[in-house]
Formats: C-alpha cells, structure tokens, sequence
C-alpha cells in the first residue's frame, strides 16, 4: 500500500486524539493493512488496532455485489456518480465498505457480541480494540492447537454469536478461521466490511450458509460433528419467526 494512502487515512484518528502514533504493521491483507497503534487520550485504551483499506482497485473483493445488494446511497449526486463508476463514485462505493463495517462493529458490540470495541474511524480507516499482548495481537483461530472439549465450547460459543448477529440484523458473509482470534478463552471475531443486513439482501441466506459451511469444516478437523445445512436452516428459520 502507499505511505500516502496509509497517512491520509490515518491523520484524522490522531488530529481526533484516538492514537498517538503507529508502533508497527500487523499484516496486510486482500482488503486491507492492520498496525497496532499507540491509544491516545479519546481512545482510553494503551493499544489500538487500525485497520487501513486498501485501495478499491488493490482490493480482492472485487465482485461486491452480492455482499452490497440492499445498502442503499441517500446522496443522489454519490448514487448517480456511483452509478456511473467515477473516481467520485468509486470513492464513495470504498467509504460504502469503511462506514458498513464501523456501523456493524458498533451494533454489534452494543449488544454484546465479541468483537473488538469500535474506537472511531476516518474515510479510509477504522480504530478499534486492540485484542491481543503489547507485542503481537492474539492468534487467528487458524494457528491454535485445540483440545476436542474447547474445540466443542468454541463451536458453541460461535454458533450463538452467529444467533446474536442474525438478531441484530447480521450476517458476517466471510466467516472463517482466519477472521476469528482465541485469546486463550474466547473467540473474538473480527472483518466485517461485506456484512449484510438479511432484512434487505436477496443473498443472505446463501452468505449465512457459507459462514457456517466454512466453520463447521474447520471445527471438524477436532473432532466436532455438525450438519451446518441443517444449523443454516435452523438459525434462518428463527430468524424469520423473531421478524414477524
């Protein structure tokens, strides 16, 4: 990613006193850049995580539809320039993804999901929690070596975040052991920017279904049977008795 793109997205969070400065780079992924950061005053927290978006040309999601499908651009001038594909447009499809994914965290951490505490966030980046020690953030459930018991309370503790999700009007949409951190007690998930609300996209159910396909496979492997068809059904099925 350019120095430019990480500065610009980074200058509001610390003219906002959320962080102080950068202390190093996580890791860059297929839609973004993670650096652990000094918290400053506002963030009342030592570390921060920042999560940079990469450029949307950079990006690996580049068939977004199916994840966009029901968020709708208030701004007719952002609609029709997105529309049209513009660099305008194309600027305000790229905030479409930052503020979503704020918006979620916010949701979601008010209801009590684990996820990181939202801290604040600019047109390119977000602030968010810091999970993990001061030299390494904690490892993504694809790295740990689990028992079959807290294979089976991760299992069961995901499967009610997933119910919590659907309750606030969520589904995470790339669900996966690489998007999930254990800290030694809990799984904390994290990467929400193609989350969908299932009241308004067509695509949620099949989104739903991946997630759990995706987990269950994983979970598998330490020796926790599942039927993620019929824990899709299930969950979707009680999702449409809380909506009437």
């Amino acid at each position: 990613m350019h120095f430019d793109t990480v500065s610009e997205a980074i200058a509001p969070l610390i003219d906002d006193e959320l962080i102080d400065d950068v202390l190093f780079q996580v890791k860059s992924g297929k839609e973004a850049t993670l650096f652990c950061c000094r918290g400053a005053r506002r963030a009342q927290a030592e570390f921060v995580a920042v999560k940079v978006y990469k450029p949307q040309q950079f990006r690996s999601f580049r068939n977004d539809s199916m994840y966009q499908a029901g968020r709708v651009i208030l701004n007719a001038r952002d609609a029709r320039a997105a529309a049209k594909r513009t660099r305008h447009g194309r600027e305000v499809k790229s905030s479409l993804w930052t503020n979503s994914e704020y918006e979620t965290l916010r949701v979601l951490y008010r209801a009590g999901a684990a996820v990181p505490r939202p801290i604040g966030h600019s047109q390119g980046a977000i602030a968010m929690e810091w999970i993990g020690d001061p030299d390494a953030p904690a490892p993504q459930l694809k790295d740990v070596n689990l028992s079959r018991s807290d294979a089976q309370a991760c299992f069961e503790q995901l499967l009610a975040e997933i119910e919590l999700w659907l309750a606030c009007n969520i589904v995470h949409g790339d669900l996966s052991a690489y998007n999930l951190l254990y800290d030694g007690q809990r799984l904390v998930a994290i990467d929400f920017p193609q989350a969908s609300d299932p009241r308004f996209n067509a695509n949620a159910y099949e989104l739903l279904a991946r997630d759990l396909g995706n987990v269950c496979r994983f979970f598998a492997r330490w020796g926790v049977a599942s039927e993620p068809d019929a824990l899709a059904a299930d969950l979707w099925d009680r999702f449409l008795r809380s909506e009437l």
